[in-house]
């Protein structure tokens, strides 16, 4: 991307020089969209449940930045030949739940041929230009909040060499299928500094594109991070994704890892997450409220680290 050339339009607001989750375009003073795009291979065996997912994963970038979805276009690519067309139907369906539920309206899409499913969407929000939240505003002293546990990808790993079955994958399943609305609200009733979704790049990937465009550094407690029951353990059983591994080897350059964090924890901050939570970094005196609020609307609070002066990542 950094050989593209910006584009020069004083009307974009938020484009892709910060990797931020979503790109804004301003309409009026006070209109702009937000736009964004994302589409996967099957991580789970229930076509209903991949729409669920993958719908939920691609709106998730447009709650990240404080932003309402309301159209969304489906993308997909199926093997006609191979798999019957109620799979595809099926899969479509879960998508056209989860845009249900977030008052989204599915106005097409476009499908091809291809050896292997994939699906996802294309999704356009609306948000007033004063109150976007971007991955750009951290600040030292600020307290950093997850909302959702970590090792979707372990588990979808794990699932897919046959070490878990549906029962044990089933939280995975739920948290992804559940949508960032609420905790993207609570952020912006605390009126927080930073925000971003942690999704392919792993929670220490996400965390620097915020550090970096923020100008600070990231402190992370390892013990203080969320995981999924029994993911570490997997990770110990080497049910770790291509896709991780590609990530901790990038991350190695920005991280430092006390000694005392475990080799099992260094992977799993490193997972490749599919629609996981919001990594909110807002101001201590604010914390609390905000805490409160996620909980009292059944959202993950957990406290796992602080903004800082510096760069890079800390893990202790």
């Amino acid at each position: 991307m950094r050989h593209l050339p910006a584009t020069g339009n004083e009307r974009v607001l938020v484009g892709f020089g910060t990797s931020d989750d979503a790109g804004v375009y301003r309409l009026r003073d006070d209109l702009a969209i937000v736009q964004t795009v994302d589409f996967f291979t099957p991580i789970v065996d229930d076509p209903f449940d991949f729409g669920r997912i993958a719908a939920a994963n691609a709106l998730s970038d447009i709650y990240a930045m404080g932003a309402t979805p309301i159209t969304a276009l489906n993308i997909a690519t199926f093997p006609t030949d191979a798999i019957e067309l109620r799979v595809l139907e099926r899969i479509l369906e879960g998508g056209s739940a989860i845009a249900l539920q977030a008052g989204v309206a599915i106005l097409g899409g476009h499908t091809i041929k291809d050896n292997e499913p994939k699906y996802g969407m294309a999704v356009t929000g609306i948000i007033d230009p004063r109150r976007i939240l971007t991955n750009a505003g951290a600040r030292p002293g600020d307290v950093l909040i997850l909302t959702k546990p970590i090792g979707t990808g372990i588990f979808a790993t794990a699932l897919k060499r046959g070490e878990i079955g549906a029962a044990q994958m089933q939280p995975a399943v739920d948290a992804m299928a559940t949508l960032n609305d609420r905790a993207a609200a609570a952020a912006l009733r605390a009126e927080v500094h930073a925000v971003t979704d942690v999704t392919g790049f792993g929670l220490l990937g996400h965390a620097y594109e915020m550090a970096s465009a923020s100008g600070c550094a990231i402190a992370i407690d390892a013990r203080a991070v969320p995981f999924f029951e029994g993911a570490l353990a997997l990770i110990g059983r080497d049910a770790v994704p291509g896709g991780t591994l590609d990530n901790a080897a990038q991350h190695a350059v920005f991280t430092t890892f006390e000694p005392g964090v475990s080799p099992a924890i260094r992977l799993g901050l490193s997972d490749a997450q599919t629609s996981g939570g919001l990594l909110l970094s807002v101001p201590r005196s604010r914390a609390d409220r905000l805490r409160h609020d996620l909980r009292a609307d059944g959202v993950l609070d957990a406290v796992i680290g602080e903004v800082r002066e510096g760069d890079g990542i800390l893990v202790r």
